[in-house]
């Protein structure tokens, strides 16, 4: 494996996109995120939200997308060559981590919610 860099989602960008606050800030998500032995650099989103800017800082050779991450990847692509950055395999994840039940903050949301809502 190479090196592997994370992007993190603000709380902004996280209620924009899910239309919910985090339960968990981004400060917390980014010290879990940074505390994993294989990711070399995590960081937290851009606050003008110009992810392609961080892309070209960081120059991966692979994106890979989260099942649930609202990219399309073809506008993701064309984008990437707009900005000269031809060479980037983009993937998307077909499936989440399902090792566990509460695999998501969703999934836990939902058990705690049906456990107390009586």
């Amino acid at each position: 494996m190479g090196d592997v860099y994370v992007i993190v989602a603000t709380d902004m960008n996280r209620k924009i996109y899910s239309g919910e606050t985090p339960i968990i800030t981004e400060e917390q998500r980014l010290e879990v995120i940074q505390s994993i032995k294989n990711v070399k650099e995590a960081r937290l989103g851009r606050s003008d939200n110009d992810t392609l800017k961080t892309v070209e800082e960081i120059n991966p050779d692979i994106i890979l997308l989260g099942p649930d991450q609202k990219y399309n990847l073809e506008m993701l692509k064309r984008k990437l060559r707009k900005r000269g950055l031809r060479n980037i395999l983009v993937k998307r994840l077909d499936t989440y981590f399902e090792k566990y039940a509460l695999h998501s903050s969703s999934l836990i949301k939902k058990k705690i919610f049906e456990q107390y809502k009586n």
